[in-house]
């Protein structure tokens, strides 16, 4: 019933551009329900401006006054089921009332009679047959479509010969046309084939009709709603625009492109024949310029041609491209988020907000960026790291809990650890950090004296620091300490040795000579 559309919706869509027919499939409601909306707003000279800061309520009524204040006391039939039931065999109106009326028996609801029943359905098929002439809107509509003719390109250190692809897109208005070789039809193929049609065109449009191919529309049922592919969906958001797929089996629903398809074959692929390619690159350019004439070509029924009528009429009404161009993206699901508040991605890690440890979240993955999600919520975004890359962290500042025991290590706080232990570890810090040219080149060497202290006390760290400087060592590293430590050198106070005495210093003393060694050292 129209008491259950969305007047605002449909109003919205169509000052962006949408026709009736293009509303009625997206919201999946009947074209009549949407014209009835669009009749009663024109009617009160209601456009989207007028009723955007409005309620959806409010709008209803402003569409439809007095709307469901005198409803019928009868219970409505479902009179498209009913349509659908008279193309059975065997299935009457007769039929279709009585059961009609055990279903309002059953619910308890007043039942119109049989004569009502059969008028409501005639107004029913009267209003939903009505037919006109589809005019195709400048700037409204891109058709899209694998070309069935291929090319071939000729490897010529082998001989061999590889099947070119290609994508056609075409602008139902104007008829502009657009030609992509590709060596696959694969999905990311398809998507920059999209990307690349749009920065030839200049703009975009609020809709895109391609074929039911699995690359963009996973599921097309003849009712309900259409399932497109994550990343198809994704693109076509990007850059504004809603992907309504032709029917199956109903080539007109798209027959613009299907015949610049055909046209492409003559233009294109004939017109090339005789020449040999050996690079896509070489192709690309060839084939650039063959679109190019096909575009420039005089209309025979019309007049001008396809770049004149683009230029002039469709080319203004497009949509601005978007300031970046959209990436093609990958998603990888249910990754957790580790204990240092980092997920493992390749051989290198990423950081996570610290909340979120032990969580499953989602990454999103284009050629540059990694993105973090945990469902609708994006988390933290990461410039990816070079394959060549192992074991690296990315690491965001905000990710970390509050605190300075997550500050990242540099000189002053090591220095603050070492100040902790003692004036000698102070000292061997101080020294290590002195005898490398960049300070960063001094934390891990730094880092490793003072870990020391987790199998050793602090104690027993500064000691050894203080017998490692007590030896004149230029430069006290972890290689120096260690042995102190394993060996306990530090728990025994060191002695000094004693001067040795020199000659003529001790009372009495003489020298032996030869003739003492000479006996054999006996007096």
């Amino acid at each position: 019933m129209v008491r259950k559309i969305k007047a605002k919706r449909v109003l919205q869509l169509r000052s962006e551009g949408l026709s009736g027919r293009a509303i009625a499939a997206s919201q999946q409601i009947s074209r009549n329900s949407v014209a009835a909306v669009l009749e009663a707003a024109d009617a009160a000279g209601l456009r989207w401006d007028h009723v955007a800061d409005r309620s959806e309520a409010e709008v209803y009524s402003l569409v439809f006054p007095g709307r469901g204040e005198h409803e019928s006391v009868y219970a409505q039939p479902d009179f498209e089921k009913v349509h659908r039931e008279l193309s059975r065999v065997g299935v009457t109106l007769k039929l279709l009332h009585g059961e009609y009326l055990d279903g309002c028996t059953e619910a308890g609801e007043p039942a119109m009679g049989y004569d009502r029943f059969c008028k409501s359905y005639q107004q029913h098929v009267l209003v939903t047959g009505l037919t006109s002439r589809v005019g195709h809107r400048a700037g409204q509509t891109i058709e899209v479509d694998w070309s069935g003719p291929t090319i071939q390109l000729l490897n010529p250190a082998t001989g061999e010969r590889s099947t070119v692809y290609l994508f056609v897109g075409c602008l139902p208005f104007s008829r502009y046309s657009f030609v992509q070789p590709a060596l696959d039809m694969k999905q990311d193929t398809w998507l920059r084939a999209h990307v690349a049609m749009f920065e030839a065109f200049g703009g975009s449009v609020p809709r895109i009709v391609p074929d039911n191919l699995k690359t963009g529309v996973i599921k097309r049922p003849a009712e309900g709603e259409i399932v497109l592919n994550d990343a198809y969906r994704e693109m076509a958001a990007h850059y504004s625009a809603a992907v309504l797929p032709g029917r199956v089996r109903k080539p007109k629903d798209k027959a613009s492109v299907e015949n610049t398809v055909a046209h492409v074959a003559t233009w294109v692929i004939a017109g090339l024949r005789k020449q040999t390619f050996t690079t896509l690159a070489e192709l690309r350019a060839a084939i650039i310029e063959r679109v190019a004439a096909y575009n420039a070509e005089p209309f025979q029924k019309r007049a001008g041609s396809r770049s004149s009528v683009f230029e002039a009429e469709e080319k203004p009404l497009l949509r601005p491209l978007p300031a970046v161009g959209f990436e093609i993206s990958r998603w990888v699901y249910g990754r957790r988020v580790g204990r240092n508040g980092h997920i493992a991605f390749g051989r290198n890690f990423y950081s996570v907000p610290y909340p979120h440890v032990g969580a499953k979240v989602d990454l999103r993955l284009t050629d540059t960026m990694l993105e973090v999600f945990h469902g609708p919520e994006r988390l933290s975004s990461h410039l990816l790291l070079p394959k060549s890359v192992v074991n690296e962290y990315r690491t965001h500042d905000a990710d970390l809990p509050a605190g300075p025991g997550y500050r990242q290590w540099d000189q002053a706080r090591v220095r603050e650890w070492a100040e902790r232990l003692g004036p000698s570890a102070v000292t061997v810090i101080d020294r290590i950090f002195e005898s490398v040219p960049v300070a960063e080149q001094g934390l891990d060497p730094a880092l490793a004296v003072l870990r020391l202290t987790r199998r050793y006390s602090a104690e027993r760290v500064e000691a050894a620091c203080q017998l490692a400087l007590a030896g004149r060592v230029r430069s006290p590293r972890y290689a120096h300490l260690r042995p102190i430590l394993e060996t306990g050198q530090d728990k025994t106070p060191a002695t000094p040795r004693p001067p040795r005495p020199g000659i003529g210093d001790e009372p009495g003393g003489y020298v032996r000579g030869a003739a003492y060694y000479a006996k054999g050292g006996t007096r």
